[in-house]
């Protein structure tokens, strides 16, 4: 990969970024955004400018997504609206410092731990859930007490917009900012050298954003993506597995970082689960286009590249409308292991279904592939349930269902090894962007003399026996 220190230098010398990071940097200092007051005022302006300003967030969705009002509540307002309400309630208890046991040698005293927020925070947003995926590392950032730089995505001007123009009006607009522009505007940020950056995209996209975080060591959580698997035992529900398959693939056209990527199908049911999957998305495409809308001619391209050369059959879908930058919910039965399609996350409403005798050889297909974001498993089977979470890495597991753990704010959501690093979402989001600090409290007295020199043998043999 082409280094981009160069390209760090440039950016940095963008006036607007300098300015409000100092300003956000001043703000921070002046210790305006620790108290839980102003935390919980921050979430419940999230919780208002969702509810007050649906329409226009519908709106911009479908402007730049051509998502339906429906696919928008549920992607990106209620789930958004649900993480910021729950921060809200229980970040006083996240607050409290938490003492610990001490052992013997470090006795009398007392140890305890507490979070303290890192200062200026940098969220870079993506384009496909543009709100959802934005502000919820926002509710994180201001849970966890922090400034914060908000930096949308530029493949989503619409809803850019409308982020930039009401984040001053329901969040402290001294303390929370927003830099719209593409990535050398992302770029100069990151050469400021903020407290923490937190991206959600690509991994070749994370890998540049970790490289110009490393020039001022700053940490980073990626949030990023991969080809997430989808396993069916022959014990499996089918009917309900196709349901729940197609329901989250042709949400948002497919382009769901959690999204099942392709499916893993024992043979004995294989013909049953792709009849079903069939039916369901003729059923749930009833009155809808009949190809899918892609956010940008360039996706549009390489998803064709996709439905080219793959070696399977297609048994649904596989039309593309040029003018409408869309297409057809597709569906490719036994492509190629060694295709584009089975290389690359496909991240569109292409879904491939594979044929596989054992789940001996879905374990060996998936655990030879980069660790993915998330992996689905049908089956009515505990034996086999814990098989798969024991032998295989992934950034969560979902079992009979498909990409619902991204809802619950009690566990963690991220990825591991390509997939991403670092988790957020309720408490852990909280923690991911705070400082956990040690403090051990010692009296003065006593203060023995056994921990000083000079050391002598007698002293030493006493320290050996209580150190």
């Amino acid at each position: 990969m082409t280094s981009v220190a160069p390209r760090v230098a440039e950016a940095a010398e963008q006036p607007e970024v300098a300015a409000t990071v100092a300003r956000l940097r001043t703000v921070f200092a002046s210790g305006r955004t620790r108290p839980a007051e102003w935390r919980i005022r921050q979430l419940a302006g999230i919780e208002r400018l969702l509810a007050e300003r649906e329409p226009d967030i519908a709106a911009a969705l479908a402007e730049d997504l051509g998502r339906p009002a429906p696919y928008s509540w549920l992607g990106d307002i209620a789930s958004t609206a649900a993480e910021a309400a729950y921060a809200r309630k229980h970040v006083k208890r996240w607050m409290r410092r938490r003492g610990t046991r001490l052992p013997l040698s470090m006795l009398p005293g007392k140890g305890f731990y507490q979070y303290e927020p890192l200062g200026v925070v940098l969220v870079i947003g993506p384009w496909n859930y543009p709100v959802y995926l934005t502000l919820g590392p926002l509710i994180a950032a201001v849970a966890a007490g922090n400034a914060a730089v908000v930096k949308p995505s530029e493949h989503a001007p619409a809803t850019s917009a409308l982020i930039a123009r009401l984040i001053p009006e329901y969040l402290d607009p001294d303390a929370v900012a927003v830099l719209e522009g593409d990535a050398s505007v992302t770029q100069a940020i990151l050469a400021r050298g903020v407290d923490l950056a937190f991206f959600t995209g690509g991994p070749e996209i994370g890998k540049r954003v970790m490289e110009a975080a490393s020039a001022h060591l700053t940490p980073v959580v990626l949030e990023l993506g991969g080809k997430s698997p989808v396993i069916i035992t022959a014990d499996a529900d089918v009917e309900v597995a196709a349901r729940r398959i197609a329901w989250v693939k042709l949400m948002n056209s497919g382009q769901t970082c959690i999204a099942p990527d392709y499916v893993l199908v024992d043979a004995a049911v294989k013909d049953r689960l792709v009849a079903a999957i069939r039916r369901t998305v003729e059923e749930f495409q009833r009155g809808e286009p009949a190809a899918q809308r892609i956010v940008n001619r360039r996706q549009f391209d390489r998803l064709s590249g996709l439905l080219t050369d793959h070696g399977g059959e297609v048994v649904l879908g596989g039309g593309r409308d040029e003018a409408a930058v869309a297409i057809e919910p597709t569906v490719v039965v036994d492509p190629s292991p060694d295709s584009a399609l089975m290389a690359e996350e496909i991240f569109g409403p292409i879904l491939p279904v594979l044929t596989v005798d054992s789940i001996d050889a879905a374990l060996s297909f998936v655990t030879a592939r980069p660790k993915p974001l998330g992996l689905y498993l049908f089956t009515g089977s505990k034996g086999i349930k814990e098989r798969v979470l024991a032998e295989t890495s992934s950034g969560g597991v979902v079992i009979n269902h498909l990409a619902m753990h991204c809802l619950v704010p009690q566990l963690p959501f991220g990825g591991v090894g390509n997939s991403g690093m670092g988790a957020y979402h309720g408490e852990w989001g909280f923690q991911a962007l705070s400082h956990r600090k040690a403090v051990l409290a010692k009296p003065a007295k006593p203060d023995p003399a056994l921990m000083y020199p000079p050391y002598t043998d007698k002293k030493m043999k006493l320290l050996r026996r209580f150190m």
